[in-house]
């Protein structure tokens, strides 16, 4: 692309009347968006940026525009909890305000603009498109960073539209098609997320496709949206997703492409999609900060091809480091490093081996945490798995631990099929059954929550345990306990302790699966999206119970014992 900024519409070239998004199965036009838009432009501060907090697809888009509109940047923070958008406030000021579908979110130390559904053409009803300078400051993505805090990766209008621009030439080759018009996309990720915003909202205002406005979840809700649109439709979702998508056994309409990105995904989970719902798979690679940048088919290939007129290059490691790989060129405004570890091909193809903190060390040979994830979850009967590499062993000797759900297998049964994938080395010693993993929204599991989730699993009898829980802060109780000062209810705090026992299975052994509240003392009240941090610590001695503190935002509001017994008085 050009490095001039001229204007750069808001949406593709398209028919007014044709649906820009479904509601339902109900189709909204093209020239309702635009009307949408300038109708709520105006109310807008003439102070921002705005957090756009809309869950619903179609609030997002009309906010968005009618942010541009205003002149306004977005921030697209991960979620809406009081700490995220207390910080929002403390870096950004009390210029910000937000946009949000949802009257009862609560966003303190800044405006809120509802964005409501009129279904009417009341405003601009002439389909007029706008158009901003392309250096216009459009979105910043928030990711969390090492610290908590959001770290903001700001993308200009002409980044954005570039970013779709080669996805759309993309697709269109893979799909034998001239043009997305009439493509449906049908989406489990948040909006918020990169891949969420580029391949469902922005992919349909900026190149000609549709959108369903909802975010189905459960597999009965995916199957039951997809047949609520008319075809072509795609499913834009993640390797999980898509995973319990097809275990639900549920009958699937036809597809005619799936899109999966956030982690790797294996061939024979990529074959059973597309011949369960008929469609042709692709998988995206990027990051926050580059934006999408390369495809592959994942039935037929390994190899990763980039977009449009991206480059990648190898350069050498920072004081002996590993070395990075730049990706750089087409929309991207600078030279790109990305936190994965690749055999290049040459500057437009690669091979990717995972994330370059990912590596693993076992008795001098070198892997990754994907790549031994890849082949876990590629053993047919896996339904999830995720390799653990503790942090200390007694013999020095690093050996990695296997987590899987599989119900159907044994241990032995899942190291023989690893033998057959791994070399000797990274064939683990020990194979886990749990019964889920603590997986966040998009499918993603972090490495704070596989630690704190292993060590849970492994703890022995005697060893204290944390784990940290998020209140959200839509919990119901809230709604009446009590208006005006919503407290989260003791006795939810206790079934809170409750199932973090229940996550350690030493503890669940010791106590029995129906512990006795010996001893409780409420210290603190627990608000809405505090973070607690529950701590078990066992007793030794006869009584065998379990000393707990619950520590709210580091303070200490609930403190007890449980037992396996009713002790006596």
């Amino acid at each position: 692309m050009t490095t001039d900024n001229p204007l750069l519409p808001l949406l593709a070239d398209r028919d007014p009347d044709d649906p820009l998004a479904w509601r339902a199965g109900v189709p909204v036009s093209t020239r309702q968006f635009l009307a949408d838009v300038a109708r709520f432009a105006p109310v807008l501060p003439d102070e921002g940026p705005a957090v756009n907090l809309c869950v619903d697809r179609y609030a997002f888009a009309v906010s968005l525009g009618a942010a541009l509109l205003r002149g306004h940047a977005s921030l697209l923070p991960p979620d809406a909890r009081p700490d995220t958008l207390a910080r929002l406030v403390e870096s950004h000021g009390t210029r910000l305000f937000a946009l949000t579908d949802d009257t009862k979110l609560e966003t303190p130390g800044m405006q809120s603009v509802l964005i409501e559904d009129r279904s009417s053409l009341d405003g601009d009803a002439s389909a007029t498109v706008p158009a901003f300078d392309g250096a216009m400051h459009a979105a910043s993505l928030l990711t969390s960073g090492s610290t908590g805090a959001p770290q903001p990766h700001a993308k200009t209008w002409r980044t954005l539209v570039g970013d779709v621009a080669v996805a759309v030439e993309r697709l269109c080759r893979v799909l034998e098609r001239p043009t997305l018009e009439g493509l449906t996309l049908v989406a489990t990720v948040p909006v918020q997320h990169s891949y969420g915003l580029e391949s469902s909202v922005l992919l349909a205002m900026l190149g000609g496709a549709a959108f369903e406005s909802g975010r189905p979840f459960f597999p009965a809700d995916v199957a039951q949206t997809l047949a609520s649109v008319p075809r072509p439709r795609a499913l834009v979702t993640t390797p999980f997703h898509l995973k319990t998508l097809l275990l639900s056994g549920i009958e699937l309409p036809p597809v005619d492409l799936i899109l999966s990105a956030t982690a790797p995904l294996s061939p024979q989970l990529a074959l059973q999609a597309e011949q369960a719902m008929g469609a042709v798979l692709l998988e995206i690679y990027g990051s926050t900060e580059s934006g999408q940048v390369a495809t592959r088919r994942t039935t037929e290939s390994e190899i990763w091809e980039n977009f449009g007129q991206i480059r990648v290059r190898a350069e050498p490691g920072e004081a002996d480091g590993p070395e990075r790989f730049i990706f750089e060129g087409d929309f991207l405004p600078e030279p790109t490093p990305m936190a994965d570890v690749l055999e290049l091909l040459d500057d437009r193809r690669f091979r990717l081996f995972g994330r370059a903190n990912d590596l693993i060390h076992v008795a001098g040979r070198r892997s990754s945490l994907a790549h031994l994830n890849y082949h876990l979850n590629s053993i047919a009967g896996v339904d999830d798995g995720a390799f653990w590499l503790p942090d200390e062993v007694a013999d020095g000797v690093v050996r990695p631990i296997a987590f899987v759900v599989a119900p159907t297998l044994t241990a032995g049964a899942i190291v023989a099929a690893l033998r057959q994938r791994l070399e000797p080395v990274f064939v683990p010693r020990r194979v886990v059954q749990v019964k889920s993993f603590p997986r966040e929204g998009t499918g993603k599991l972090t490495v704070r929550a596989l630690r704190e989730f292993a060590l849970a699993q492994l703890a022995e009898d005697d060893t204290p345990v944390q784990i940290v829980h998020t209140v959200p802060a839509d919990h119901p109780s809230f709604a009446g306990h009590f208006p005006g000062q919503p407290l989260l209810p003791g006795a939810l705090v206790l079934a809170e302790v409750v199932e973090a026992i229940q996550r350690v299975p030493a503890l669940v052994a010791r106590l029995g699966a129906t512990p006795t509240l010996a001893a409780a003392k409420f210290l603190a009240p627990v608000r809405p999206g505090s973070t607690l941090s529950i701590e078990l610590h066992p007793e030794a001695g006869a009584g065998r119970g379990v000393r707990f503190d619950v520590r709210c935002d580091g303070v200490v509001a609930v403190s007890g014992r449980w037992t396996a017994v009713q002790e006596s008085a």
